[in-house]
């Protein structure tokens, strides 16, 4: 049986673009299908730019696809280049042709993602851990995930997940790289080679705390998660101000210096009115490598002591959501890229940040805390 353009169209539109992660054919970036009589194939698609890094990826998955069509004896996979029209047309398609306007999708009236902002009174908690191994449980369990690495100055989300390539640019939209089913933007992508420091002040973190929300191209996502600095500073106050709606989720480790400034950070939800998810106790303990006592390495109670404190502070309760324990594998996954929920998810560690992951994923069906964009009218 010889090979149809409608069979290899069909084919092709089992292809995902690999950042924007919906079909090629919706995308119209197939440019041509040609078929010889002998059954070879030959392809043309159009990448978003000329530099595109998914380049191969679209290569391998359309050649793939299409050899599995009966009849076809070879592929030929040939690529260009979108015109300026072609990509704000793209840019109109999936913004839901709304035009290029800049709006934060996820504080519209009706947003259906689950915002988090996960924030520590101090550094040195492992917040950036617990973010990173939460977002690749939710993105393993089945949602689409994303990662906004708002921690401008102590960016390590991107090493923690692994991800090397940088941004596509499509007109004035960004399209985040994706690793382990995540989609990530931080400003470390930005940066020129090495670990050079980023000295911004305020209205710069705010500008880039907008972009990062705005300018990419997230898609449906089920959740975000926000990897915040450490306190009560400028970018906290603009999450607050431009994501009313999102959650914060505080990270603390058993000590009670700690447990005192998480309290302060976990606070500024009475001054913003945001409403404060739980409490998340980080290396909680050391399990003992000869027997199984639990070693309190940083002392005991902390998480349940910032609980108890921002429910009194709230006046509505706010749940310790779990505990998780030191294990040296935690730290070794962020440092290779491999999220240890992922690479060991029996491991004690993993366990809990899967249960934690589990119980924040299971959303209510009712409209409370959801913006449903109406106003009250006079009667006439």
């Amino acid at each position: 049986m010889a090979p149809t353009p409608e069979l290899v169209t069909a084919a092709l539109a089992t292809v995902n673009d690999p950042e924007i992660r919906r079909p090629i054919t919706e995308l119209d970036m197939v440019k041509s299908v040609d078929i010889s009589p002998e059954g070879v194939v030959r392809v043309g698609i159009y990448l978003t730019v000329s530099g595109c890094p998914m380049r191969d990826t679209i290569t391998r998955d359309v050649t793939t696809a299409v050899s599995k069509v009966e009849g076809v004896t070879g592929v030929q996979v040939e690529m260009d280049v979108m015109s300026t029209e072609q990509r704000k047309s793209l840019q109109t398609k999936l913004r839901g042709n709304r035009g290029p306007e800049k709006e934060i999708p996820f504080a519209q009236a009706g947003s259906l993602t689950r915002v988090f902002a996960v924030a520590s009174g101090k550094g040195g908690v492992g917040k950036s851990s617990v973010t990173v191994n939460l977002a690749a449980a939710m993105a393993a369990g089945g949602l689409k995930v994303g990662v906004v690495d708002a921690d401008i100055y102590g960016h390590s989300v991107p090493r923690m997940l692994g991800v090397s390539d940088r941004p596509t640019k499509v007109e004035d939209m960004i399209m985040p790289p994706v690793a382990h089913d995540i989609k990530v933007i931080s400003v470390g992508m930005f940066k020129p080679e090495g670990n050079t420091p980023v000295v911004w002040r305020g209205p710069m973190l705010d500008r880039a705390l907008h972009q990062f929300l705005a300018d990419v191209f997230w898609g449906d996502l089920d959740v975000l998660l926000m990897d915040l600095p450490p306190g009560t500073g400028d970018i906290a106050i603009s999450v607050a101000q431009r994501m009313p709606s999102a959650e914060i989720l505080v990270v603390t480790t058993p000590q009670q210096a700690a447990a005192e400034v998480a309290e302060r950070a976990g606070s500024i939800a009475v001054q913003t009115h945001q409403q404060i998810a739980g409490v998340i106790e980080n290396m909680a303990w050391l399990p003992c490598p000869h027997c199984d006592e639990r070693i309190a390495v940083f002392g005991e109670g902390g998480g349940q002591t910032v609980a108890d404190a921002l429910t009194r502070t709230l006046g509505a309760r706010v749940p310790l959501l779990g505990q998780v324990p030191i294990d040296m594998r935690l730290r070794e996954g962020g440092d290779e890229g491999k999220p240890l929920v992922l690479t060991d998810p029996d491991a004690p560690a993993a366990a809990e940040l899967i249960k934690i992951a589990s119980g924040l994923s299971r959303r209510s069906n009712s409209l409370k805390g959801m913006q449903l964009g109406i106003s009250p009218t006079r009667g006439r």
